[in-house]
């Protein structure tokens, strides 16, 4: 286990958990970040300001992580903060296709350029830090869509038996349509891939799914199981984009941090780029999400219906085999289990607010 860590976007959802896993197991912790997700989302608010709570949230419960403001986009800061570090854990980025498409420079120079700022500090670092990067499933453009699927009722599914196990990294990204957001990300896996390739860094890629848990803020642009989670518990209209058979797999954010875990506390020998998520044993709908939060909550948010948007894949899940494999790693945590820390979580959030 590394035992100084930087973590990037650290007052972000997953990496403000990541931080707390550090800290609570001894590792000194640094986090950057420029608390910048409302202001980059176009459909976010004060009331889901991720980062602003998350940022209190670690100042308040562990007053030793050192909290830096700033962007990573400075190369000159982001050299000067990840000396010293054993442990890179970048998530800070444009989290959203539809920002991406409204702004793509903005998002080019946090995914792309960002990412390239956090390798070349790494690399001159004289610490020789690791660097787990968090990418997306969104590399992978369009070619998912090309893969046939069938029509199960409430949900769409692989209709074809390479597939059953989900998306493997090998699946193509070329000779597709492809989103400024999906570039952007993959220009800066490609980026890690290159310089873990060349013996320059010892790092890592994980093409993220869905993640999900308690203190996420998620909103129409991204985090969409928390966004269904919230509008359910606070009475607020949802609208689908779609029809709601749209299935992803989904993973508990604490099953996320033992995965970069694993990599982190022992690179040698991996193969580095994995596809993270829940995989085929534990995926949903967004129509079958519904039903659990019912079940769950006794409401049901008011349902509208709009055009599938710009990006969108009918189904993604992710094939986790690489990573179970190399990484000694399992998901442990179901959607239904998932859901009920989230609702307890909410539960004393509510109260304390």
């Amino acid at each position: 286990m590394p035992e100084r860590v930087l973590v990037t976007g650290g007052a972000g959802f997953v990496g403000s958990h990541v931080a707390e896993f550090y800290a609570t197991r001894g590792s000194e912790v640094t986090i950057l970040d420029n608390l910048s997700r409302v202001d980059t989302l176009e459909s976010a608010d004060e009331t889901r300001a991720t980062g602003a709570y998350n940022w209190k949230y670690l100042e308040e419960e562990y007053p030793e992580i050192e909290r830096v403001k700033g962007d990573i986009r400075d190369a000159e800061l982001v050299e000067e903060i990840v000396e010293g570090h054993d442990g890179v854990v970048h998530t800070a980025g444009q989290v959203a296709v539809t920002s991406s498409l409204t702004d793509p420079r903005t998002d080019f120079e946090i995914n792309a350029q960002g990412t390239f700022n956090v390798l070349e500090a790494a690399r001159k670092a004289d610490s020789d830090p690791t660097v787990v990067f968090a990418s997306t499933n969104k590399v992978y453009g369009d070619n998912v869509n090309e893969i046939p699927i069938r029509d199960e009722g409430d949900r769409y599914w692989y209709d074809e038996d390479a597939f059953e196990d989900g998306i493997p990294e090998s699946l193509s990204i070329d000779d597709c349509e492809h989103t400024p957001y999906g570039v952007s990300k993959l220009a800066g896996d490609l980026y890690v891939q290159d310089y873990a390739e060349r013996g320059e860094v010892d790092a890592a890629v994980f093409r993220m799914s869905c993640i999900y848990g308690p203190r996420q803020f998620g909103n129409e642009d991204q985090g969409w199981v928390a966004h269904f989670i919230l509008s359910t518990l606070r009475d607020e209209p949802l609208t689908i984009f779609g029809d709601g058979k749209q299935v992803r797999d989904v993973l508990y954010v604490k099953d996320l941090v033992r995965a970069y875990d694993a990599f982190l506390s022992d690179p040698e020998g991996k193969t580095g780029v994995y596809n993270m998520g829940g995989g085929s044993e534990t995926t949903t709908s967004l129509l079958e999400l519904l039903d659990v939060l019912e079940e769950e909550t006794g409401a049901r948010s008011d349902i509208s219906f709009d055009e599938w948007r710009e990006g969108d894949q009918k189904v993604y899940v992710s094939d986790i085999s690489r990573a179970k494999d190399e990484l000694d790693w399992n998901p442990t945590v179901d959607l239904r289990t998932g859901v009920k820390q989230f609702l307890d979580w909410y539960d004393t959030y509510s109260t304390e607010n």
